[in-house]
């Protein structure tokens, strides 16, 4: 078990660094830029704050503190209910396959048990491990899910670095008090009103030309 401080664990973990290769999925932005819904900062910030909000950023949250929380023998339904969530092959090949990349360099980097699953619960499972603050842990995730569509935005729309970094500062309020309303890790809470988001990853599927594998 590593003694580091768990702000620098999280860190490391949710780096773009880290080879959960999470730069590779768009979350379906890239169908949204090609239909046209999607054109500029302001458009962007709406797509991402309504996938944190009311898609994906809320339910994965709240599937990390489930995870955290969870009770001996409640995984297995977890990793059903996260798989089930996905909309579309492309969403559930997205979790799949960070998730597998996490648990293998963690189990590697700290010697400990992580088990191939979505990546929330991936995630959740080694942060109770590592017994790293869940409020800390999920403001992070949290951030470095915007993040990651932010990062997507600035190469696909294409918008400018600064404009990326000013939607994710725009941002900061939201991705707190979605921390927030999924730390009690309630699955019943978990629900989904981004249609729109969720139809885009559907459509991504049949996109001719494609930089993102999401």
């Amino acid at each position: 078990m590593s003694l580091s401080d768990p702000a620098l664990i999280l860190h490391q973990w949710l780096s773009p660094a880290f080879p959960v290769g999470g730069f590779s999925y768009s979350h379906g932005m890239e169908m949204a830029v090609a239909a046209g819904d999607v054109t500029n900062a302001a458009t962007a910030e709406s797509w991402i704050a309504t996938a944190l909000e009311y898609g994906a950023g809320q339910s994965d949250a709240i599937l990390l503190a489930a995870t955290y929380r969870a009770a001996p023998g409640e995984l297995p339904d977890l990793i059903a209910l996260s798989r089930a969530l996905s909309p579309s092959s492309e969403r559930l090949q997205e979790a799949d396959r960070m998730g597998t990349a996490f648990a293998t360099t963690t189990r590697a980097l700290h010697d400990i048990d992580v088990p191939d699953a979505p990546y929330p619960v991936a995630f959740g499972s080694a942060a109770r491990t590592m017994n790293l603050p869940l409020d800390l842990t999920l403001r992070l995730f949290v951030q470095a899910f915007a993040a990651n569509l932010v990062s997507a935005a600035v190469r696909l729309v294409p918008l400018g670095q600064t404009a990326g970094q000013k939607i994710t500062f725009a941002l900061a309020p939201l991705i707190a008090a979605v921390a927030e309303r999924a730390e009690p890790g309630d699955t019943d809470q978990i629900g989904s009103a981004a249609l729109k988001i969720d139809l885009a990853s559907m459509q991504h599927e049949t996109l001719t030309t494609r930089l993102f594998q999401s």
